[in-house]
């Protein structure tokens, strides 16, 4: 879901009253990397919820996928903050005017020169009953809805049910590149 483009500095000072979290803080921040694509990931837990082990993981996993998905070969950031139902729910409502919560909402930055500037707002609270759902850890959830931002702001669309198809398709054959396994088409459990 693609929303207005704003910056995640801009995102975290609209929802929240608190200044965006600094190393050091209690909630778990990454700190940003450089793939091998020439994109910086930066990743925040906002809810303080996640390990710092499941963050770098996260934080390692999204960088594999850059590599493979590229960015234009201009480089550019991927920012993502770690959300529960709360705060999606409001964005969502403020971004998009749709009630409830979401899965991940993604604000496309990029300025037409070839770089990806992706801002990703990501529900652990979604991830984790998804996960739930298909027998698997909610940072893998996480992996995917990452995955799904970035799509969208490298022209992937999933408004109809084809184009959806290819969507889910292309976020499947990333993650087995990556060594995670498909996700979305992962089976639910009973």
């Amino acid at each position: 879901m693609v929303a207005e483009p704003l910056s995640l500095a801009a995102i975290m000072r609209a929802l929240t009253e608190e200044p965006p979290t600094a190393d050091g803080d209690a909630c778990a921040r990454a700190r940003p990397g450089v793939p091998a694509a020439g994109v910086s990931i930066d990743i925040v837990d906002a809810e303080g919820v996640m390990t710092a082990e499941q963050v770098a993981w996260l934080t390692a996993k999204v960088g594999e996928a850059m590599a493979i998905l590229g960015s234009g070969g201009a480089g550019g950031s991927v920012s993502v903050r770690v959300v529960g139902d709360t705060e999606m729910a409001a964005a969502h409502e403020r971004y998009k005017g749709v009630g409830g919560t979401t899965d991940v909402l993604t604000f496309d930055l990029s300025e037409g020169d070839g770089g990806l500037e992706a801002d990703l707002l990501v529900c652990v609270d979604e991830a984790r009953r998804q996960a739930r759902a298909r027998g698997h850890g909610e940072e893998r959830e996480l992996l995917l809805y990452v995955i799904h931002g970035v799509l969208h702001c490298l022209g992937h669309d999933d408004h109809g049910e084809a184009e959806a198809a290819r969507m889910h398709a292309e976020e499947d054959r990333v993650l087995m590149a990556i060594g995670v396994g498909a996700t979305f088409a992962r089976e639910a459990t009973p």
